[in-house]
């Protein structure tokens, strides 16, 4: 399973996401679109989204801390 994390450094729902994450010992990539404009580009496109933070499981994209969401993806 691959897990991306698309977040700032500021936002308090991208910290939410990540610790949530690592509370299910999830590993993620944690890509910062503050300082990776490629990667904030793609985020957009993908998603449609300029907000933070979009997590990328297998492909399936959450946007916000949605953490239903999260779990279903995730499957826990």
């Amino acid at each position: 399973m691959k897990v991306k994390v698309y977040s700032t450094p500021t936002c308090p729902w991208c910290t939410r996401v990540k610790d949530f994450l690592k509370e299910n010992k999830v590993e993620f990539e944690d890509v910062n679109v503050a300082t990776d404009h490629k990667a904030a580009q793609e985020m957009v496109q993908r998603s449609g989204q300029m907000g933070v933070p979009v997590t990328d499981v297998d492909g399936e994209l959450i946007v916000g801390f949605d953490e239903e969401s999260l779990k279903k993806a995730l499957k826990l």
